[in-house]
């Protein structure tokens, strides 16, 4: 099995593992399916979505520039950070904060908040070198990754004002991609084998929520049952989503995907993510469940 040295910070929303992931059989879920797809873009990309059903997400213009997007009740908006290329937008909460990352003038992926048309840069602890911000609850705390001068990647919890460093004991590199009313936060890691593993964290300890029988499992999102959805690969590195709902463990696959990627969950039992349709581009999609 081949398997990733280190843990990047991503420029899109799905991280390039070289992994290989097997998965038990798992319970069936039945799936409703609805695309998202930015009108004339390339690719489309959905991140995240929250109760009142706003997603999220990124989509590919021209030349293959990245711009970031809002879609609420079936109407795009355009979010281009001012400073930079190649917006995501990742997650949004309940008031309309939206949490991403783009590129700075000198190509540094920065993480940001968006609030009513303005932008707030998301450094990271003083001395990160880049950033990215991932995850936003109703309480406006966020929570992302960085990497330190040394280039190791940690994860993040910011208030606003302080930022706790989020590293799970004995693992590398850890990713903070979800964050709860309730403060549960998920991640997920490099172990000692340099495999990806998924972490609930509820402000003290961190539990290990891997997909069962996945070498390698990608926590992305969580809602405030605990539910939460991941991606992870299979042997032949081709992308698929899995949902842990209730305690059991869904995995699901768009019906007209050769790849799936889980992203965001809200709720009202609805997911988000993007696959890949055989002879075509990328498009979104959200899922009732």
């Amino acid at each position: 099995m081949k398997a990733c040295k280190s843990l990047t910070l991503i420029a899109g929303f799905v991280l390039t593992f070289l992994i290989a992931a097997t998965a038990a059989n798992a319970p069936t879920l039945t799936f409703k399916y609805t695309n998202v797809k930015m009108p004339g873009a390339l690719t489309t990309a959905a991140g995240g979505i929250n109760n009142s059903g706003v997603v999220v997400g990124q989509y590919q213009a021209g030349k293959g520039v990245t711009r970031g997007f809002m879609m609420a009740n079936g109407k795009f908006t355009h979010i281009d950070h001012p400073n930079g290329s190649g917006t995501i937008c990742k997650n949004i909460n309940s008031a309309g904060l939206i949490v991403g990352s783009y590129d700075d003038a000198k190509g540094t992926r920065r993480g940001f908040v968006y609030e009513n048309g303005k932008f707030t840069d998301i450094d990271g602890p003083a001395g990160s070198i880049s950033s990215q911000a991932n995850g936003i609850n109703d309480k406006d705390l966020i929570v992302g990754s960085y990497a330190d001068a040394k280039g190791a990647v940690h994860g993040f919890l910011f208030n606003g004002k302080k930022y706790k460093t989020l590293d799970v004991p004995g693992g590398n590199s850890t990713n903070a991609t979800g964050i709860n009313n309730k403060g549960y936060i998920v991640v997920y890691w490099l172990d000692s084998g340099q495999n990806a593993e998924s972490s609930l964290y509820n402000g003290k300890t961190y539990k290990t929520i891997n997909v069962p029988g996945a070498t390698n499992s990608m926590a992305e999102d969580l809602n405030n049952a605990n539910d939460v959805i991941y991606q992870w690969l299979d042997n032949n590195f081709h992308p698929h989503a899995a949902l842990r709902h209730a305690g059991k463990y869904y995995e699901f696959d768009h019906p007209k995907s050769m790849e799936t990627w889980g992203m965001g969950i809200n709720d009202q039992n609805v997911v988000v993510g993007a696959y890949t349709p055989i002879n075509n581009y990328g498009r979104g999609f959200e899922a009732t469940y």
